[in-house]
């Protein structure tokens, strides 16, 4: 399938419907821990994986640094064809070399500071060891989520969306069973979920593999002869994709010190698993934007300013479609969640649905907000894609969370990021009717 001179609207499909998988299921990996989890130890049990979520967040995020930065350079190369020689291969490398260097960081920071870490997150005691327990197995093949999130989008911009959505969903099917399995059969609570999760990981790393080793890769090894450039390419294409994903480690770490400040345990219960909600919001963009940008990139490449046009029509239509149907449900069912996610109290029951409906009206503008980041790297417009993931994830997001409840009562907090979208929204759908409208003269 030539993504240059093939019918638009099958191929968007066909990535769609690939990018949708993988991205739904790499949220499965928190989403069914929480639940296995919060049915098994209760609401502790929900607040402890709230604590580590950031960590998630993080992993993920230098994941996505390399992999959507890069992914996004090698297919632009692609769609130049002539101009370039192999250079491509070149920015692969770069982003291995980059993903096994920020994966080594990481990796070493939870190993030697894990107990400052979860404190600073919002642990309490209590919450402390059970986060611990989580994290006991993960630790031991924590760079393979990282690697997984950089080979996911190279296989995509490499003609092989499906088996990037069939490593994830090997490792996320084990990961459904195994919870079961290791949560309740075999009564290792909430470090067997752990265990599931890390197992999981490990199987959809493996899978991915195989792609070299297939006829449809192209994907080689090539010694940069600007290393450092490469590096700092990518950096700057990538960040953008990379903070939402930080931004929501971020956002999760100010919410949860306030929440405990000005409301208590059972509020952070309830966060818990609107952090998973919002987490599948969000995967729904990314495939969004997973799937248009290897197209937008390679036909940017080449200069065809009515096929991304068209691109973009099927994609905003799909992000409308995602954005109605998650602000509906958050509307009309909101304790659905509760009950999928813990055993809750009576407290929670009548607490949950006014939080949950306040967060939830975010929902109606998230889904545009993420996917016009991937929307402007694929343009090669990084600042206008720095911007709103700033913005959104830190800058005005971080004022609200700690200024509405000092402003206007301890539930103004649920507030902040129907706010935070509402405003970034204006910017971003401005931008890209801009970068839209110019994209007959684009010179590269």
């Amino acid at each position: 399938m030539n993504l240059l001179t093939g019918k638009i609207r099958p191929m968007y499909l066909k990535y769609l419907s690939a990018a949708f998988g993988s991205a739904m299921i790499t949220s499965v990996y928190s989403i069914v821990d929480m639940a296995m989890v919060g049915q098994y130890q209760g609401p502790d049990g929900t607040a402890a994986l709230a604590v580590v979520a950031p960590i998630w967040n993080i992993i993920y995020s230098l994941g996505l640094l390399m992999g959507i930065g890069g992914s996004v350079i090698f297919s632009m190369m692609r769609g130049a064809a002539g101009k370039n020689d192999g250079e491509e291969q070149e920015y692969f490398t770069a982003a291995v070399i980059g993903s096994v260097v920020l994966a080594a960081a990481a990796w070493s920071a939870i190993l030697f500071y894990e107990r400052p870490i979860l404190l600073f997150f919002g642990a309490d005691m209590n919450l402390l060891s059970l986060a611990q327990d989580y994290l006991r197995p993960v630790k031991a093949v924590l760079p393979f989520f990282l690697f997984n999130q950089m080979l996911a989008a190279f296989l995509r911009n490499d003609g092989d969306p499906e088996l990037a959505t069939a490593g994830v969903l090997a490792g996320g099917l084990f990961n459904v069973v195994g919870d079961y399995l290791f949560v309740f059969t075999f009564d290792m609570g909430i470090y067997g979920a752990g265990l599931a999760t890390a197992i999981g990981s490990a199987i959809s790393f493996f899978v991915m593999l195989s792609h070299f080793w297939s006829r449809k890769n192209t994907l080689k090894l090539r010694r940069p002869a600007r290393l450092f450039h490469c590096v700092k390419r990518i950096t700057v294409t990538g960040f953008p994709t990379f903070f939402i994903d930080v931004a929501m480690g971020i956002l999760t770490v100010l919410f949860n010190r306030q929440i405990m400040k000005y409301l208590g345990t059972d509020a952070l219960a309830i966060y818990g698993p609107i952090i998973n909600v919002s987490t599948i919001v969000q995967c729904c963009a990314y495939s969004v934007g997973q799937a248009s940008q290897p197209m937008i990139s390679i036909n940017f490449g080449a200069g065809q300013g009515e096929r991304i046009r068209e691109i973009l029509r099927y994609a905003l239509w799909t992000v409308a479609v995602f954005s109605l149907f998650w602000t509906a449900l958050s509307l009309i069912s909101p304790n659905l969640y509760i009950r999928i996610f813990m055993n809750p109290t009576e407290a929670i029951l009548e607490m949950a649905p006014a939080i949950i409906r306040s967060y939830g009206i975010s929902f109606l503008l998230l889904p545009l907000n993420v996917f016009s980041t991937y929307y402007f790297q694929a343009l090669m417009k990084p600042k206008a894609a720095f911007i709103v993931s700033v913005a959104r994830g830190c800058i005005i997001s971080g004022v609200l969370i700690m200024v509405l409840p000092v402003l206007a009562g301890a539930n103004a907090i649920w507030f902040a990021m129907p706010f935070t979208e509402l405003l970034v929204a204006v910017y971003a759908g401005y931008m890209i009717k801009r970068y839209t409208e110019g994209l007959s003269s684009e010179v590269l």
